[in-house]
């Protein structure tokens, strides 16, 4: 092996392929885990301004855990902790259906719930609250209000970080390495192992990344401009 040569891995069928596969299962990862982490930001969201104290503070306690938690030792609870106290039929259940994959999702959805419910929370809070008083005038209830006024608005106002989050939220899926997750960096490992080809896979992983990431913020760049109500109105 001497000097620097790249299709050493890209000519290569089996490493092509674990790439491949390793691309698939981080998209996998980094979807279900948006998925599942947008799903619980709106229910935490709703448990926000809910009347009672209850839902306030346990959302303000959720969001501190997981801000102040590395999200890393977070997947490992979960793995190495969590998924030794499940009984014994969902934990072979589990096991057989890809378990790495599922408790990053998870782990990660979770996590990432809390900065996306923070998200929305900020973008909501920044529609004028003459908005509500105006859909209420017009005969709107409250949650009828909060769906066809205050929300939309709210969630365009909100876009910038979440289209932030999501692309951190891509890029954390490679934490799924630590508890085996199939996912790219894991492939890059094993294809270094397999090749001795450090320097020229982990290029190419950073690559990837960089390529999937900047995707992510066209894709979100495109449609924070479509929400725009200025952009509609010039187009």
């Amino acid at each position: 092996m001497t000097g620097f040569d790249l299709s050493a891995i890209l000519t290569n069928p089996e490493f092509v392929a674990m790439l491949l596969h390793g691309i698939e299962m981080t998209f996998v990862i980094a979807i279900g885990s948006w998925i599942l982490a947008m799903t619980l930001a709106i229910l935490l969201l709703a448990l926000r301004f809910s009347p009672g104290r209850f839902g306030n503070a346990f959302v303000a306690g959720y969001v501190s855990y997981h801000r102040n938690v590395p999200t890393l030792v977070q997947l490992m609870l979960w793995y190495f902790g969590i998924f030794t106290l499940l009984p014994d039929w969902l934990t072979y259940w589990l096991a057989s259906h890809n378990a790495e994959a599922i408790f990053a999702i998870i782990g990660l959805g979770l996590c990432q719930a809390a900065y996306f419910s923070e998200d929305l929370r900020s973008g909501l809070r920044s529609v004028s609250p003459g908005q509500m008083e105006a859909a209420r005038a017009l005969g709107h209830g409250y949650i009828s209000a909060m769906r066809f006024v205050m929300m939309p608005q709210g969630v365009r106002n909100a876009l910038p970080p979440l289209i932030n989050h999501s692309v951190s939220l891509f890029k954390n899926s490679s934490l799924g390495v630590v508890i085996g997750a199939s996912e790219l960096t894991h492939a890059v490992k094993e294809i270094e192992n397999l090749s001795f080809r450090t320097f020229e896979i982990y290029l190419i992983g950073t690559l990837l990344y960089l390529f999937f990431s900047l995707l992510i913020m066209a894709g979100g760049a495109y449609v924070s401009m479509r929400a725009d109500p200025a952009t509609r109105a010039r187009a």
